[in-house]
């Protein structure tokens, strides 16, 4: 005999976690009222009576509970007033309502918000229809069927309402429905709500049905998608059998059959699946070696053990939402990809990526997102190939190019692919930076300096890419450089001794005394920062990248011109800029100075130049002499002023002569 397990089968998503969150919640020590559930958590007898074993009690209503109560919201979901009515009682929720059923939710709230017609699908008895009217002020249209909705179909014309169905009614009915409503001639926009789950459940147990020779459906009498199978599987093999555990078992009904298939409701534990199925592989075949559902008893084992943090899962996707994608494991909770873990291009969804059925690899990044799910992240997991190559990298020293996201105390966030790392201030440039702001938003080549995938994080270094890139700009310059080579340049900045000018990417000291043939104070008097200058290499020295350069050097010497330029007997005007107490030297031009003899000064006699003359005084003089060896200017001031009587002085002169003579005689 073989024994069938349909694919889709036992508990749902939705749930799955809220008898976690239930029984999660059951096992706090600390609490200070009561706990309840209000109405039947999920549609199954073992599982409230475990939960009742634990001390949760059923109520029917808020009624019951008080303050400082906790009620426990079933997966069904409640309508609006009730969580109001919780508020005002002050009674604490743990509100374990399908995601699936809240999204319902929104959708019919938001259509009441718009006064836009709601149609609800699905049994106007079911717990969760109930609750969802409660969304639209009670006003939906609720049809179970094709007769009711004939009779809507009439006070639908004119309007375009929304459609929405309960979670668990089969496909057809919504296909009746919506046939009704095209025969009508009602626009409708459809959003089919029918849980993916429920349509898979639904359909592998028409296919196995089928397929068999008897049809076991394991679930609770007050479970509608249990029933809905029972329908399903009726209709498609007589031999079918509806039970809710292994104790109404009729073996005796299936002594005769050589393929009996099996499956279990979405709120069937799988507590109950294993009973049944070791229950009829110990009576029906004896022979448990052969019995390929021992392979399955192994699965429900193996389902029972958790993926931990840190894992790599495969699993296949079983629901797609707007912002999440529901992985079923393997496993006893289903795994949740959250849209934040996905890499996605910009204006891609979910939707754009994954289909159900899909099979998937992911990371589990937390064991359970405190509602009974698993989390997961594809992202995490490309993020470990990327660390690899940022090991890689490093190793290598090679580069990789990131984009600068946001500034952090101290430095930068640097996005590479899937990851980020950190860019400490000190090696965003290789100049001092003051203000990471500028360069928020641009790419950069960097160098890897430290991987630590344990704790996943990574520093970059954009400076020593700067550095090696001006390392190499400088040595080439170095080897292009002679000393004589007359280069351009540019100031870059002054000091009382000179200027330094950066000649293609290495800086050269351009001393004082090389700026101008000429004396000076400060290189200002001759050069402004940013100008662009021809300079001569007077010196190299590549091991301590020193060059020594020189402007005047690119000018004639003023004295290999005196000749062309100066004549005896000239009148010039020139700069004092030295005085001594035998004259003062008066510049004629930049590099080029002439003596005024202290006698050449005034038509008078002059006991101290300093009183005659301050330098930087300009006057006229007259060139009395040039000697060209010896480098030598004589210049005249007097020459230049018009001459003077000199007859008091030459009285005064002759009056002794006269009296001296009269001695004598």
């Amino acid at each position: 005999m073989e024994i069938i397990l349909a694919k889709h089968s036992g508990f749902c998503f939705g749930v799955n976690r809220a008898i976690d969150m239930a029984f999660s919640e059951a096992e706090k020590k600390e609490r200070k009222g009561r706990l309840f559930t209000c109405g039947y958590l999920i549609h199954n007898k073992e599982v409230v009576k475990r939960l009742e074993s634990m001390g949760v009690t059923m109520i029917e209503s808020l009624d019951e509970a008080a303050e400082g109560d906790t009620v426990i919201v079933r997966s069904h979901g409640e309508p609006r007033e009730f969580y109001e009515k919780a508020a005002e009682k002050g009674i604490e929720l743990i509100d374990t309502t399908c995601v699936f059923v809240k999204k319902i939710h929104d959708i019919v709230s938001k259509a009441h918000e718009e006064d836009v017609p709601v149609v609800l699908i699905g049994d106007r008895e079911h717990q969760e229809v109930k609750a969802t009217n409660g969304w639209c002020g009670y006003r939906a249209h609720l049809i179970g069927n094709a007769e009711e909705a004939k009779t809507e179909a009439e006070s639908l014309k004119g309007t375009e309402p929304i459609v929405v169905c309960q979670t668990t009614i089969k496909e057809e009915l919504l296909k009746e429905v919506l046939e009704v409503f095209d025969a009508a001639g009602i626009r409708y926009d459809i959003r089919n709500t029918i849980c993916n789950a429920t349509r898979d459940r639904q359909e592998s147990c028409a296919e196995l049905a089928s397929q068999v020779d008897a049809m076991i459906v394991i679930g609770d009498e007050r479970s509608s998608n249990s029933k809905k199978l029972y329908e399903i599987a009726k209709k498609n093999n007589k031999n079918s059998i509806f039970i809710e555990n292994a104790e109404n078992l009729l073996l005796n009904r299936l002594t005769k059959c050589n393929r009996i298939g099996c499956i279990a409701g979405a709120s069937t534990p799988e507590w109950i699946i294993k009973e049944v199925i070791s229950h009829m592989s110990e009576n029906v075949n004896k022979s448990m070696e052969q019995n390929p559902m021992m392979d399955f008893m192994d699965d429900i084992e193996k389902s029972l053990r958790l993926p931990k943090p840190g894992d790599i899962i495969d699993g296949k996707v079983d629901q797609v939402m707007g912002d999440a994608v529901i992985v079923n494991m393997g496993c006893k909770k289903d795994g949740i990809l959250r849209s934040d873990e996905v890499a996605m291009e910009e204006g891609q969804t979910l939707a754009d990526l994954y289909k159900v059925g899909d099979e998937i690899k992911a990371k589990v990044i937390k064991s359970d997102d405190g509602e009974g799910g698993i989390m997961l992240s594809t992202k995490r997991l490309v993020a470990v190939e990327n660390y690899a190559e940022l090991e890689a990298a490093m190793e290598n020293r090679e580069n990789i190019t990131v984009t600068l996201t946001r500034a952090v105390n101290g430095g930068v966030i640097a996005a590479y692919k899937e990851i980020t790392g950190f860019i400490p201030m000190s090696q965003l440039s290789d100049r001092y930076v003051e203000n990471a702001e500028e360069f928020l938003g641009q790419t950069f080549d960097v160098r890897v300096i430290r991987v630590d995938t344990k704790r996943n994080r990574a520093v970059f270094s954009r400076k020593a890419i700067l550095v090696d890139e001006k390392r190499k700009a400088v040595a080439e310059i170095w080897e292009n450089l002679n000393v004589g080579d007359i280069v351009e340049g540019k100031v870059m900045r002054f000091t009382d001794y000179g200027a330094f000018v950066d000649i293609g990417g290495v800086d050269g000291l351009l001393h004082i005394s090389e700026i101008s043939w000429g004396k000076l104070k400060h290189p200002e008097e001759v050069l402004k920062i940013g100008d662009i200058i021809n300079v001569k290499i007077l010196s190299l020295n590549e091991e301590k990248g020193k060059i020594s350069l020189g402007l005047k050097q690119t000018q004639p010497e003023p004295w290999t011109l005196v000749g062309e330029k100066y004549q005896v007997g000239d009148v010039l005007e020139g700069k004092v800029v030295q005085i001594k107490d035998y004259g003062a030297f008066v510049e004629l031009e930049a590099g080029l100075d002439g003596l005024v003899h202290i006698s050449e000064i005034a038509n008078k006699r002059v006991e101290n130049v300093f009183d005659e003359l301050k330098v930087g005084e300009t006057v006229n003089v007259k060139i009395m002499e040039i000697d060209p060896d010896k480098r030598r200017i004589s210049l005249s001031i007097k020459a230049t002023l018009p001459a003077e009587e000199p007859v008091a002085e030459e009285a005064a002169e002759e009056a002794p002569v006269e009296e001296e003579a009269k001695e004598e005689e």
